[in-house]
């Protein structure tokens, strides 16, 4: 399988992939190379409806030229812990936000979330973003704002009084309620709607068929997502007395 950068060539396949409406792992194969490798190209160079491959190729000439200028005064690759390939995680990293954006995640808010998720801690504080992610402040501060929104981090105070941004095991769930909710606004609203276009008028039924999908949608979201965090994060209890607590199987 071929490594390194994508060629000129490459792109130019990938763009009439894209045009022609194949998947990314079909492209992928005819290329030989890994579909994360060209959901990523795909993705960080304006998505499947404006990806250009010559766009695409001065695109990462400079960035890889602003790297080149910016590494040597930069605070380097941090260490990684556990022995980890340090170039495999920021591939990874880079991956993992490829994906986020391919959901639908802007692209600063899916590289500050794939930076919280991907550290050991699970959180960090603003400067600690801006150092690893080497953008400014304000972009930070604006990528958190929208990603509290969602339901995706949140907040506290370390023993240093600073604020740190949290993502944990308890914040999908609260990202899917969040979800939930926003969809059973929508469902609200298209109900009013059903009431203003008159009842049976096709744009009034229309609305009614969308109120009534997305209500057994938003439904099922919050009640899978309470049996989730029910079953997969409580915490097994203690057998009482130190005995094992009898098998429920009869034979």
């Amino acid at each position: 399988m071929p490594g390194g950068r994508l060629t000129q060539q490459e792109r130019q396949q990938i763009a009439l992939g894209v045009a022609d409406g194949l998947a990314y792992a079909e492209i992928a194969r005819r290329l030989d190379r890994p579909t994360s490798t060209v959901t990523r190209e795909v993705m960080r160079n304006g998505g499947p409806t404006a990806y250009r491959a010559d766009l695409a190729h001065r695109a990462t000439e400079r960035r890889t030229h602003r790297r080149g200028q910016t590494t040597p005064r930069g605070p380097g690759v941090p260490e990684q812990a556990h022995g980890r390939d340090a170039e495999a995680v920021r591939a990874y990293e880079e991956t993992f936000t490829t994906v986020l954006m391919g959901s639908g995640m802007p692209t600063m808010m899916s590289r500050v979330m794939a930076c919280l998720t991907l550290t050991d801690t699970g959180s960090l504080t603003a400067s600690e973003l801006v150092q690893r992610l080497q953008v400014s402040p304000a972009s930070i501060s604006k990528a958190i704002a929208f990603l509290e929104t969602q339901g995706f981090v949140r907040r506290e105070r370390d023993e240093r009084r600073r604020e740190r941004y949290v993502v944990d095991d308890d914040i999908w769930y609260q990202s899917m309620i969040a979800s939930a909710r926003s969809t059973a606004q929508i469902v609200e609203t298209a109900r009013q709607g059903v009431g203003v276009l008159g009842p049976e008028t096709p744009a009034a039924v229309r609305l009614e068929n969308v109120a009534r999908f997305l209500d057994f949608v938003s439904e099922s979201i919050a009640r899978a997502a309470e049996q989730a965090r029910d079953i997969l994060h409580a915490k097994p209890e203690a057998p009482s007395g130190g005995a094992a607590a009898p098998s429920s199987d009869h034979g």
